[in-house]
């Protein structure tokens, strides 16, 4: 038989796998059905919609592996880290959803400070260390033009076969963003990834700003995923990630 595997859990959403089913659950509906309408429009390759319920999507699992996970070094070939590159640039390159995805606004500044704020005040972060990534990260607020943006690429959620990209998950966060967010979170903790990401993705991107969303990402993350019960300071976490700035 068989088993019932928690692959990710909190207070907002829940993913089980059962065989070869991922079950994602979710406290808000709308945040679901909104998913499963991402998955339906990307022109790229999801994972397949089993079935739809309030609260529940039912996917099948996709086959080969993770592009990378963030505190360990990637497997994978330089031409699959371009190729997730190429396919980003499809996504960015079609048509956008109409609701809202992430990016820099008035809201994310104004959560920029007040994290930073708590990262020294509970002495979590040394203070030189959010200084210089707080500076760093100011580079974000620019203006840009929104894109059909995925919103939490990590290289976790990029599936790949040898060197093709065959699947992308967790389409959540999906809606119209910053493209080069995009990038940010597909090589955070990755960096010596980004040019070969960059080739792949075929057109001018203004690296500083990639490297500031890595520093804001990191600096506005950290709170969460400790109240989460997740890791922030384990080796090549979001704590490694701001200390790299230095």
């Amino acid at each position: 038989m068989d088993e019932v595997r928690v692959v990710v859990a909190h207070s907002e959403r829940a993913t089980l796998r059962v065989g070869d089913t991922f079950l994602k659950i979710d406290a808000d509906p709308d945040r679901i059905d909104r998913e499963a309408r991402v998955m339906r429009l990307a022109p790229i390759p999801t994972a397949r919609i089993l079935w739809q319920q309030p609260n529940v999507l039912a996917l099948a699992a996709l086959p080969g592996v993770a592009l990378g996970r963030l505190g360990e070094p990637s497997a994978a070939s330089p031409v699959a880290w371009a190729a997730a590159g190429a396919a980003v640039r499809r996504l960015h390159d079609s048509a956008p959803p109409p609701w809202r995805g992430r990016g820099p606004d008035d809201g994310a500044a104004r959560e920029l400070e007040r994290e930073c704020a708590w990262l020294v005040d509970e002495h979590v972060v040394p203070p030189d260390v959010v200084e210089r990534n707080r500076r760093i990260a100011l580079a974000v607020f620019r203006p840009f033009t929104p894109v059909f943006a995925h919103g939490d690429l990590q290289p976790s959620h990029v599936f790949v076969d040898g060197d093709e990209v065959i699947g992308v998950l967790d389409w959540s966060e999906g809606g119209r963003g910053d493209p080069l967010f995009d990038l940010a979170i597909l090589t955070l903790g990755h960096e010596e990834r980004l040019d070969q990401v960059v080739a792949g993705y075929g057109k001018d991107v203004d690296l500083d700003v990639v490297r500031a969303w890595w520093s804001l990402r990191s600096l506005t993350v950290i709170r969460w995923l400790i109240e989460h019960g997740f890791d922030p300071a384990g080796p090549g976490g979001e704590i490694d990630v701001l200390r790299s700035r230095m």
